[in-house]
């Protein structure tokens, strides 16, 4: 038996906000998405509040998550400052600050974000595969070098933090949905010999993720908190196109071993791909190396190379700003129609020039993580 959006609304209607009102009518909820037993909703107060409303948020995760029925809850608390209002006075110096809320709270520390970083249990590196914008290949790209790293012999799982467009579920033809184990930890789907997991197991594939910053962070952090990953060598993290809440949240959660950044060789790709390299660069991320994707068009009767959006921008880029230039990848119908079928080519095509490719990008990605495995 699913749950109903009314349930969800009684069980919250027996917690108190801080001010003594109950939940439902305190004017914070934003619309309930109730659908499969699982659960998603974000509570909207004044950041000035936002020390106060926590542990209201967590009564309200505890509350729905007892509904029979209910097997996942992402409950976010949005603190936002109201127009014309005065910050929240700064904590003292070694006390957490104020913070947007997420669905757990970060580990504390000082000032500065990255003082939050705390490492997932069982997990040697995590990296990100990026791009400065959508339509590059990105997640293709992210699925294809988990399973060149696999190839290499090393465990692998892959994280689709592309909250509003996760192509995973597509990618690898999985629809099931993940289990809890024992710890009411999330257990990632399996197929390729990876461990899985995508907010497209979560929802339907037809729906409209409408979720403001801080529930995109909320989620991502779930699913890394929250997902039973257990041992592995390397976590792929498939980031969402941009240089958001998404990617912020990674950087400050966990300390990043690396990132790949994905771009088409065409100019305007690159300069989108240059300003994720950058944001990389801020937070201390070491930048891996960038792929060109789409880097050519090889005619499959007469054998022409043809440079539809140009060729060998990623390598210039690259060699520009001093980060390796990890590989070219063709514009290629294998590619395209074993992603489209949820057998990807480097699984499908073992032997074939295309998984040859990405197993030499994944070989000098293993490359420079192999201090840190080792040393995990």
């Amino acid at each position: 038996m699913s749950v109903t959006q009314q349930q969800v609304l009684d069980s919250l209607a027996r917690i108190k906000s801080p001010r003594g009102v109950a939940l439902t009518n305190a004017n914070v909820l934003s619309p309930i998405s109730a659908s499969d037993g699982k659960v998603f909703f974000s509570i909207n107060v004044d950041a000035a509040e936002a020390r106060a409303w926590e542990p209201i948020r967590g009564e309200a995760e505890a509350a729905v998550r007892s509904l029979p029925g209910v097997t996942t809850v992402l409950v976010a608390l949005t603190a936002e400052r109201k127009p014309g209002s005065a910050p929240p006075p700064a904590p003292s110096r070694g006390a957490p600050g104020v913070q947007p809320v997420h669905a757990h709270k970060p580990p504390q520390g000082g000032g500065s974000p990255m003082a939050r970083q705390s490492e997932i249990p069982g997990v040697a590196a995590v990296i990100a595969v990026a791009s400065g914008k959508g339509g590059v290949g990105k997640s293709t790209t992210a699925l294809n070098l988990a399973l060149g790293l696999r190839d290499l012999g090393l465990k692998v799982g892959l994280l689709d933090a592309d909250i509003y467009g996760p192509s995973v579920p597509r990618l690898t033809g999985l629809r099931d949905k993940p289990e809890l184990d024992g710890e009411r930890k999330m257990i990632p789907l399996r197929r390729f010999g990876l461990a899985i997991m995508s907010i497209g197991f979560l929802v339907e594939e037809e729906t409209a993720m409408i979720w403001r910053g801080p529930m995109v962070m909320s989620a991502v952090t779930q699913m890394l908190r929250d997902v039973a990953w257990g041992q592995l060598d390397v976590l792929v993290v498939d980031m969402p196109p941009g240089t958001g809440d998404a990617q912020l949240t990674l950087a400050q959660n966990v300390p990043l071993k690396g990132a790949v950044i994905v771009s088409t060789p065409q100019d305007l790709s690159l300069i989108d791909a240059r300003r994720g390299l950058a944001m990389f660069r801020k937070v201390n991320v070491p930048v891996l190396g960038i792929v060109e994707n789409m880097s050519y068009f090889q005619c499959p009767h007469c054998g022409t190379k043809s440079d539809i959006f140009g060729h060998g921008g990623a390598r210039h880029e690259a060699e520009k700003l001093g980060v390796p230039f990890l590989g070219e990848i063709p514009l290629h119908m294998a590619i395209r129609a074993t992603s489209d079928a949820g057998n990807p080519v480097v699984d499908s095509e073992p032997d074939g020039p295309h998984a040859a490719i990405y197993r030499a990008i994944a070989g000098q990605v293993r490359d420079q993580l192999r201090g840190v495995i080792a040393a995990a």
